[in-house]
């Protein structure tokens, strides 16, 4: 062979790996940083171009977000309109679901085909909640929305970018199908309410990450035009105008639990992609007094989560609102971390709580129907960032969640043990 086509065939398989392969740095513009309501735009930036130079620890969990998102393109999209009946209220666009923890007494019959009354089973999931209502189809929304546009911002591929359009505009843009920016039918229980405030956590454990992930798509996104990041900007102010002011909106804001600190979040996230710094900033200082000083104990215990039959579950999933919490005091000048109650309660003081059973030091001493020592692994990640000298302490005593650690690539804490469904 002469040494022409040689050089041909060769030029060909570098062709071919770069169709492949993530663009270099070279090939790509420095990326520009995300206005994200939780996640640090700058630090995302930071790590795309670390990427670009050949970062291994972010190569590594880039094979496991990409794997994600992998998965998402053959999936969705979803909509509401779907489901086998429409919301009590009779509107195919409402959005419904039901109540996970309440189960029925009788054996369904024609007369009365739900088997009523429903009775309470705390931390025991109810299956029938998974069928016949949005619960499912909306967890999906937002896990591959979150996935799909972060693992475009990392690898540039086309793609990933156009398949969270698609989502997004099925589920709350395009007539047909979108969703009614309101939760008037969340968890609903058969035979006894038609919807109840409690459902909002529905969205607030989890619409933070379609927050984020329009903020990533507007930095470039191919397919997604300046008509989606209006309507989607209308749909925000919408739905936040029915979070301040419904009845629903203002018992789930009462709320003394983790369904007041999601409420706070959610809230204080879509004042801020909204453009409503004011009332982000407001919603995070009163977060102190209202949420810290009763919630969290001077131990760093939360006695209204330790008192639930899902014990651990639900200490780490109040940690996980309180965290992004901080994460949007960043954004708007308030360190949520730096606060001490009265009594000397504080974030880092409720993450301290956990070390010992998440890192396997010691068992968990309290009521845990599935206890899973990775679920508290984003939040110690919280707290090491910022500043907790016990939580760094612990980092590598962690163990990882199911898929692999993402913190690097998207260092904003999710409930790593969902019983979502």
């Amino acid at each position: 062979m002469s040494g022409r086509p040689r050089v041909a065939l060769i030029m060909a398989a570098v062709a071919v790996f770069a169709a492949v392969s993530v663009p270099s740095a070279s090939a790509r513009a420095v990326p520009k940083a995300p206005d994200t309501a939780v996640l640090d735009g700058t630090r995302l930036q930071d790590a795309r171009t670390r990427l670009d130079h050949g970062d291994p620890r972010l190569r590594a969990a880039l094979e496991k977000l990409t794997a994600r998102a992998d998965a998402w393109l053959g999936q969705g999209p979803w909509t509401v309109v779907d489901k086998p009946r429409p919301a009590p209220g009779g509107d195919v666009h409402d959005y419904l679901s039901q109540a996970p923890y309440w189960w029925p007494t009788r054996t369904p019959t024609a007369d009365n085909p739900w088997g009523c009354p429903y009775v309470q089973r705390d931390g025991q999931r109810n299956p029938e909640v998974d069928s016949g209502t949005d619960r499912q189809d909306v967890e999906k929304v937002f896990d591959s929305t979150y996935d799909l546009s972060l693992a475009w911002y990392y690898t540039g591929r086309r793609e990933y970018a156009e398949k969270a359009g698609q989502v997004l505009r099925t589920w709350f843009l395009d007539p047909a199908t979108r969703m009614n920016p309101s939760l008037n039918h969340a968890q609903f229980i058969p035979c006894k309410y038609d919807g109840r405030a409690i459902g909002i956590i529905d969205f607030s454990q989890s619409y933070t990450g379609v927050v984020d992930a329009l903020a990533v798509l507007a930095t470039g996104a191919p397919g997604w035009t300046a008509a989606d990041r209006t309507g989607m900007a209308r749909w925000n102010s919408d739905f936040l105008g029915w979070l301040k002011n419904s009845d629903f909106g203002r018992q789930e804001g009462a709320a003394g639990n983790n369904h007041g600190t999601f409420y706070d979040m959610q809230l204080a996230a879509l004042a801020y992609a909204t453009g409503d710094e004011a009332l982000a900033r407001r919603t995070v200082l009163d977060a102190r007094a209202r949420r810290i000083d009763p919630q969290i104990a001077a131990d760093g215990s939360q006695p209204q989560e330790l008192a639930r039959t899902r014990s651990w579950h639900y200490s780490t999933f109040d940690l996980v609102a309180y965290t992004r919490l901080a994460a949007i005091g960043r954004h708007v000048g308030v360190n949520l971390w730096a606060y001490r109650g009265p009594d000397g309660q504080s974030l880092f003081k409720a993450v301290d709580y956990l070390l010992p059973a998440a890192t396997g030091a010691t068992g968990w001493p309290h009521p845990e129907l599935e206890f899973h020592r990775y679920a508290a692994s984003d939040v110690v990640h919280a707290a090491a960032d910022a500043g907790d000298a016990a939580a760094k302490k612990a980092v590598p005593k962690l163990a990882a969640p199911p898929g692999g650690d993402l913190w690097p690539l998207r260092p904003a804490a999710e409930q790593l043990d969902s019983i979502a469904g």
